[in-house]
Formats: C-alpha cells, sequence, structure tokens
C-alpha cells in the first residue's frame, strides 16, 4: 500500500472557530457528546454575576419542554452549589431522587420532575476567575463513571472557552458604550438610576412574555445587558433640552427625538471599531437603540413602524422606560404623577406588548 505523505483531515470541532452564537455553539457541543454517549439528555449553562451574586440559567439543549427556565438564585443561598465553587471540583450526582429527596429547592424539585436521575455539574473558571456552571444530566442513573467524564471533560472545556470568549467581547462592547453614555450620566445623576430599574423591568418583561413569542433565558439575557444603553444618543442633546424642566416645545422635542438616530450611529461606530458587528444579538443592540421610541400605531418615531414591525426587543424597552417614566421623579415631574394611570395602562401594555407606546402626554415620556 502506497504510504500517504501529505493528506487532508477534517476536524470533528471545527464548527466551534466559527462565528456561531453560544446556544448555537452549545448545540453542536450536545450532538457531539449524545453521538457518543447516547444516555446523556440534558446540557444547560448558568452563568454567574459577582457582583449581585446571582446565578441565572442562561443556555440549554435540547432547547424544547426546559425542566428550568427563567430560573436565578444565589450562589450564597444554594450551598451544593457554593460548595462546588469553593472546592474547585465537578460534582456527580449517580442517583438525583435519593441524593435530593430531602431538598427544598425549586431547581431539584424540577429536575427530579422530567424523570433526571444523575447529574454531572461542572464549574467554569478563567484565569482563576469563576463565571458559571455546566450541568449535564441523564435519565439513567449512575450513569457518569470516570471513563465517560474524561471524554466529556475536554469537550465542555472547550464549550466553557467559547461562551466565555462570547460573555467578554460583548461585556467589552457593552463597557465601551456605557462607557460613552457616562457622559450623560455625569450631566444627569437621575439617568443612572433610571438605567438599572429599567433593565431589570426590561428582563421582567421579558420573561412573563417568553411563553408568547418562544424567548429563551439566552433572549432574556441580552435585553437585560442591552437595555441599558437605550439612550445613548441623548449624549448629543443639549443640556437646555435634555435637562429642562417642564414641557418640551415643538422646536426642542423634534430635537429631542434625534437622540435615536444618534444613538444608532453611535453604536455602530462602536461596534465597528471593536470588529463587533458578527457577535450575537448586535441586531437587538441596534434595534433597542434606534426604535424604542416607535408606536404600534405607527405614531412613533423615527421611522414610524407600525405593529408587528417594530422589533419585539424594541417594544419590550418601550415598556419598561415608561413605566419608569411613569413612577420616578424627573427634571420635568414629580414621581407619581401619572402612577394612578398605571393600573388602567398596565393591561394594554402587557396584553399587546408596548402596542400602546406612551401615557396620556407622550411628549414628556419620550424623554425618558
Amino acid at each position: 500500500m502506497e504510504e500517504r505523505v501529505i493528506y487532508q483531515h477534517s476536524d470533528l470541532l471545527s464548527a466551534l472557530g466559527e462565528r456561531l452564537s453560544p446556544s448555537e455553539k452549545l448545540d453542536f457541543i450536545y450532538q457531539q457528546v449524545k453521538r457518543a454517549h447516547p444516555f446523556v439528555d440534558r446540557i444547560a449553562v448558568a452563568l454567574y454575576d459577582a457582583q449581585s451574586d446571582i446565578v441565572k440559567t442562561f443556555i440549554r439543549c435540547p432547547g424544547e419542554d426546559s425542566p428550568i427556565s427563567f430560573y436565578q438564585a444565589r450562589l450564597s443561598d444554594t450551598k451544593s452549589l457554593l460548595e462546588i465553587v469553593r472546592s474547585g471540583q465537578s460534582r456527580v450526582i449517580a442517583n438525583m431522587p435519593i441524593a435530593l429527596h430531602d431538598s427544598d429547592k425549586l431547581h431539584s424539585k424540577k429536575l427530579a420532575q422530567h424523570g433526571f436521575r444523575s447529574s454531572y455539574t461542572k464549574p467554569m473558571y478563567l484565569d482563576g476567575n469563576f463565571f458559571g456552571f455546566i450541568f449535564v444530566n441523564s435519565r439513567q442513573s449512575d450513569c457518569f463513571s470516570d471513563e465517560v467524564l474524561n471524554l466529556i471533560d475536554p469537550l465542555l472545556q472547550l464549550l466553557s472557552l467559547s461562551i466565555n470568549h462570547v460573555a467578554r467581547s460583548i461585556d467589552t462592547l457593552i463597557a465601551a458604550v456605557r462607557t460613552t453614555q457616562s457622559i450623560t450620566h455625569h450631566r444627569d445623576p437621575e439617568t443612572g438610576s433610571h438605567l438599572e430599574r429599567m433593565a431589570r423591568y426590561s428582563r421582567l418583561i421579558a420573561q412573563t412574555i417568553a411563553p408568547r413569542y418562544g424567548l429563551d433565558d439566552e433572549f432574556v439575557e441580552y435585553i437585560f445587558q442591552f437595555a441599558p444603553t437605550h439612550d445613548i444618543g441623548k449624549i448629543a442633546i443639549p443640556d437646555a433640552i435634555l435637562l429642562k424642566p417642564g414641557k418640551l416645545s415643538d422646536e426642542e422635542f423634534e430635537q429631542m427625538k434625534h437622540h435615536t438616530e444618534k444613538g444608532l450611529e453611535m453604536i455602530e461606530m462602536i461596534v465597528n471599531n471593536f470588529d463587533a458587528a458578527e457577535l450575537p444579538y448586535i441586531e437587538m443592540l441596534k434595534n433597542i437603540a434606534i426604535c424604542h421610541h416607535e408606536a404600534y400605531d405607527g405614531s412613533g418615531y423615527p421611522r414610524g413602524l407600525v405593529g408587528e414591525k417594530i422589533p419585539l426587543e424594541a417594544r419590550i424597552i418601550s415598556v419598561a422606560d415608561v413605566f419608569d417614566a411613569l413612577t420616578s421623579h424627573r427634571p420635568y415631574k414629580k414621581r407619581g404623577a401619572w402612577s394612578r394611570q398605571w393600573p388602567n395602562w398596565r393591561p394594554t401594555a402587557a396584553s399587546n406588548t408596548a402596542r400602546s407606546r406612551s401615557p396620556p402626554s407622550p411628549r414628556a415620556s419620550t424623554r425618558s
């Protein structure tokens, strides 16, 4: 037989080098693991936010009929996971019904209800810093032997590195946007508090409507991360308008409306400077900046979009933005001036996902 000197080799893991979203990379890893170990029925990833001490669900595969979605808990309140982080060692539960029969934790009960009988939990680290967990589950008992885990671990480590790379790239991008946006915070200290509140409102809204629109944890997480960037364009608005106590004149209002277009321009410039155009959900970031003042009936700005043509993420941000305007102090109104209108406005907003863009004073609310 003729000896081969130079020949091609097909890398089974080459897809991990492509520009894929975290959920797409997880799906690829899951298929590789499932092919070699058919008893693996679920792989999920949860991210850790050190600032809030929150562990929150992020992506999972397969995606349908997930036992745990939109779930979060303080790491310090979850002793079993906290011990994994402190020890730096992965954990195997060979028989979940026996090991967790006394657990009162919601996630443990849901896993048991879906028939999972064994689990493997791997903490994710980069440069010694903990940033989340990978959970591997099976409906078979005692199936994660050392031999199996020695084969699975390299794939899970690749998944961990891929997720961290995307997360860090997005964090860097958002940091650049927020650093730029901080100029506005110095001019209007209330802006910073407003952004923090409406980011959380946006996440709650997205979680609430998730079943209706088929949203997953990944979408909700990026809504939460990108929501505070919606008003970056206000950097271009003069203080005389931005901080004016009272209603804006027609001319001032027209100037204020330009902050959406300016915001998109700034985000596109930052994205290009950081070569981030191919990062997942970048279009969501852009849509939030340009479309968060569109109205379901077409009366919004800057494009006059109608109904479902308005990106869902922009409609979510719109509701959160107006709700905070209704319930917070602003230079042009006192806190609670509109709060009594909220019970009447809420059903419309909730059922139609921002179908009604603004309460009765659109000029004031669009300054939020």
